[in-house]
């Protein structure tokens, strides 16, 4: 294909929106979640599933490359009779393939008729307040990738990106939650010492590798987002011990059911 016969990312999207209607036999779905490191099982206590899709099988949509990611697409049916689009097949920056395939799940979910976009992942604490185990809300975000999945002159904005309704409406799920400003590095390496002093001298209070990009093309996308990150460790420099994958896998699976029972409140008041 030339490049002027390129499919465009708006395309793509809604091809992929109708073969997951077309596979699940949902037409419209009105929420979608991307659930990141430790929020996977909470899909199942949202409401009743629909339909499972393996990613590969939708347009732009690959296998999960990271272990703790579902690499599936889920349909839930909800108690009102809504549905929402469970996105287990995050592409992350870290893996080379382009912003655009970082958020072709978003742009997919808008084009299957979602306005609303719960964004979760697992992410380390600089705030020593934000001890492992708990999910944070995201109030804001810093994008450090030098990336935008913003496309020529559109100059879209991110005031309150992070929409403050919905956080209010989570805190009455939850009163205790508290909120921090993300800070999205590229990855796949952690973050050094220095760079989440750095992360915290310029605002920041978690940080990770997903989300941000996702959240400015949700956006533009013109779909109100909420944002949850659960701290999985705490950052380089912060915590006295080395990193792992595993200490992150196992911080998710100790918090799965406080998770699930979070956005299993939530999910069915959001709009």
């Amino acid at each position: 294909m030339s490049e002027s016969q390129e499919i465009t990312p708006e395309a793509l999207a809604a091809e992929a929106a109708r073969v997951i209607a077309e596979l699940s036999g949902v037409q419209k779905h009105d929420i979608a979640l991307t659930l990141g490191s430790g929020w996977g099982k909470a899909a199942s206590a949202i409401g009743e599933i629909v339909s499972e899709i393996p990613a590969e099988q939708v347009p732009g949509f690959h296998a999960a490359a990271v272990v703790g990611h579902g690499g599936k697409l889920t349909s839930i049916r909800m108690a009102d009779g809504r549905h929402a689009l469970i996105i287990g097949a995050r592409t992350h920056f870290y893996e080379g393939r382009g912003v655009r395939a970082v958020v072709h799940g978003v742009r997919t979910a808008a084009a299957t008729g979602a306005k609303t976009m719960v964004l979760t992942n697992g992410a380390g604490g600089v705030d020593p307040a934000f001890t492992p185990g708990h999910p944070v809300l995201i109030s804001d975000h810093i994008n450090l990738t030098a990336a935008s999945p913003i496309e020529g002159a559109n100059f879209v904005d991110l005031t309150d990106l992070y929409s403050p309704r919905l956080r209010d409406l989570a805190r009455t799920v939850d009163p205790s939650l508290n909120e921090g400003v993300y800070v999205q590095f590229t990855g796949p390496h952690y973050e050094s010492p220095a760079e989440v002093r750095y992360a915290g001298i310029i605002g920041g209070d978690i940080v990770g590798m997903s989300t941000a990009l996702e959240a400015i093309a949700a956006r533009q996308a013109g779909m109100e987002i909420l944002g949850f990150s659960l701290i999985t460790n705490a950052a380089a420099g912060i915590s006295e011990t080395p990193l792992s994958h595993e200490e992150v896998l196992e911080a998710g699976r100790e918090a799965e059911p406080k998770l699930a029972a979070l956005l299993a409140a939530l999910v069915p008041q959001l709009p």
